[in-house]
C-alpha cells in the first residue's frame, strides 16, 4: 500500500520534482485555505464517486475553486446519476481514508478499476497540490508528471473541461 512515506520514496525513485509540506490534518478545502499555503489555484479538490448501480468508480480531480454539481457532472461525462462512494469503497479501491482522497491513491488500485477525470485547467500550471495519500501533508508536483503516473499505472484517464 502506498501511504505518505511510500509516495515520497516513489517520487524520489522516479526523479519527479516535488515540494512537500507537512501540516495538520485537513478534511475540507476550507481547512486547506486556512493553512495559508501559496496558491489555492494549484490545489486539487478530489471527489471519489460511483455510478447509480455501484459498478463503476470515478476519481474527479478539479481545481479547489470550482463547484461540482454531481447531476450535471454525470450528464456531461455520459455516466448518468453519480453519488459519493462510501468510505468502505474508498478504502477498498484506493486504500484511502476520508479526507485523504488523492489522485496518488490510484497507485493502490491494483485492479485499475477507478476511472480518472482530470480538470484541464491544471495542465497549464507549473504544479498541482494533492495529498500524498494522507491528509497531514501536501505534495506539489508538475501536472504532466501526475498524469504520467496515472497513465503508467493503467487507470482510464480523461482530461476534461469543468466549468
Amino acid at each position: 500500500m502506498f501511504g505518505k512515506q511510500e509516495i515520497r520514496l516513489f517520487l524520489e525513485e522516479k526523479n519527479i520534482p516535488f515540494e512537500w509540506v507537512e501540516h495538520k490534518a485537513v478534511f475540507t478545502i476550507e481547512e486547506m485555505e486556512e493553512l495559508g499555503l501559496e496558491s489555492m489555484d494549484e490545489i486539487a479538490k478530489n471527489l471519489f464517486l460511483r455510478d447509480q448501480k455501484g459498478k463503476r468508480h470515478f476519481l474527479i480531480v478539479i481545481r479547489a475553486d470550482k463547484q461540482a454539481n454531481l447531476k450535471e457532472l454525470g450528464e456531461k461525462l455520459g455516466i448518468g446519476k453519480l453519488s459519493f462512494a462510501s468510505e468502505e469503497r474508498l478504502e477498498k479501491y484506493l486504500g484511502l481514508k476520508k479526507g485523504a482522497v488523492s489522485p496518488l491513491g490510484i497507485l493502490n488500485d491494483e485492479s485499475t478499476a477507478v476511472e480518472v477525470f482530470f480538470d484541464e485547467d491544471f495542465c497549464g500550471l507549473e504544479k498541482i497540490g494533492v495529498h500524498p495519500n494522507e491528509n497531514t501533508a501536501s505534495v506539489y508536483l508538475p501536472p504532466d508528471d501526475l498524469l504520467n503516473i496515472i497513465r503508467e499505472h493503467g487507470n482510464p484517464l480523461a482530461i476534461v473541461s469543468f466549468t
